[in-house]
């Protein structure tokens, strides 16, 4: 008599449960990629306005510019090679789509609110950005309302712009 080969369903059964138990535990690890994603985006695009940072205030304070404010007049200004001379605020970027746009060659559609993720003017741009006063708050297109972080111009020649943390991936 010629003696079969193979798996018995007992043990086939017992490897699909092994299998499960797996999946179970890796699973969370891979499901919030899209959220890791939109933070690592979130803090390449706050580099890129801290980067633009130190090199407008290092041209506004060759040219002595770093203690005057926006409202002087006329208006103190920085070339930062784009054509468009930056207008700064105690020698940093103001807290403006335009000059945002200008000084780190990105395009911004703009959100009806600050914790309103929706978009008042769609122009096709990755990221969104709601100017305030003196504030403005930037997300990625798509992103959660809570998705967010904010930059905060300087408000005097001894106060440096400030930025909200950003938020965890479970937050995006």
């Amino acid at each position: 008599m010629k003696r079969q080969q193979g798996f018995t369903l007992i043990e086939l059964v017992v490897v699909i449960i092994i299998l499960g138990i797996l999946a179970v535990t890796a699973a969370p690890k891979f499901i919030n990629l899209q959220g890791d994603a939109r933070v690592s985006a979130l803090n390449g695009l706050k580099a890129s306005i801290q980067g633009a940072n130190s090199l407008v205030y290092s041209k506004a304070a060759l040219a002595g510019e770093e203690k005057k404010a926006a409202t002087a007049t006329p208006p103190p200004s920085v070339d930062i090679g784009t054509g468009t001379n930056a207008v700064t605020q105690f020698g940093y970027l103001q807290a403006t789509e335009i000059e945002l746009e200008n000084a780190i060659e990105v395009s911004f559609d703009e959100g009806t609110s600050a914790t309103d993720p929706t978009v008042a003017t769609d122009t096709g741009a990755d990221w969104i950005i709601f100017e305030g006063t003196g504030i403005v708050t930037m997300w990625q297109k798509g992103a959660p309302a809570e998705c967010r972080f904010t930059y905060k111009q300087a408000e005097s020649a001894t106060v440096a712009p400030v930025f909200s943390a950003i938020p965890d991936a479970s937050d995006c």
